[in-house]
């Protein structure tokens, strides 16, 4: 079974499938990503098969100038560098990890493969063909950042009543917490705060259709994250 693969999200729009009806799509970019290291249980402690996906601009003249440029330890994330280190690694003895010898990349996540026989190699390159014969697949993603917000919008809160006497607090919470027992507010309590930005799976979504020239998926319905946001997507393991 495919591990994953790492994409942006482009955006949304229709097709028509073959009885003619018309579907909304949400256009991926899928891959390619490269392989970039293989986790095991010997060295890391667990299974899991690392993606890079886009390419990360070089400093020009070795000096970093921006976060949007690779810094060394990034580059040696990806080819092995001369270090002191290295060196004394290797003197001691230590086997060095295999690297994938390719460019440093923007967008790097890990898909667990616990107990799952996984025919990869370091510095393999996965597309969106891996998805050619999957129906369903999961998606994750960062859901729209919507800043600060109160409980009628972030919790669905019905807000206090709007008649006689209720001056200024139509919109409030109301009570948070107890009297002199417990003396406190208990830990996830719904209130106030930040809406949004946050990591959001939506799952057992329908694959429409591969495009492996484009390197496009096209999934039914909507997925987390605003155009361009970077999406992690895997085989759906729900069944039904």
């Amino acid at each position: 079974m495919p591990v994953g693969l790492l994409g942006r999200k482009v955006g949304m729009t229709q097709v028509y499938n073959e009885d003619g009806d018309l579907i909304p799509v949400t256009v991926v970019e899928a891959g390619p990503c490269v392989v970039l290291q293989l986790k095991t249980v010997e060295r890391d402690g667990y299974e899991a098969v690392q993606l890079g996906y886009l390419d990360k601009k070089r400093p020009i003249g070795g000096r970093r100038a921006r976060s949007s440029q690779a810094s060394r330890s990034e580059r040696g994330h990806v080819v092995g560098l001369s270090s002191k280190r290295s060196k004394a690694r290797a003197e001691a003895g230590v086997e060095p990890v295999e690297k994938a010898n390719c460019e440093p990349k923007k967008f790097v996540r890990e898909f667990r493969v616990d107990g799952e026989n996984v025919d990869l190699e370091v510095g393999q390159t996965l597309t969106v063909e891996l998805f050619a014969e999957m129906s369903h697949v999961d998606v994750i993603g960062t859901s729209k950042g919507r800043g600060f917000a109160g409980v009628m919008k972030r919790h669905n809160f019905a807000g206090q009543r709007a008649s006689h006497g209720v001056k200024r607090v139509h919109r409030h919470a109301g009570s948070i917490g107890m009297s002199a027992d417990p003396a406190r507010v208990f830990k996830g309590t719904r209130m106030p705060g930040r809406y949004g930005n946050a990591r959001s799976t939506v799952r057992h979504q329908q694959v429409v259709r591969v495009d492996a020239e484009t390197n496009s998926l096209l999934i039914k319905g909507g997925v987390p994250g605003p155009p361009g946001g970077y999406l992690m997507i895997r085989p759906t393991n729900k069944l039904g």
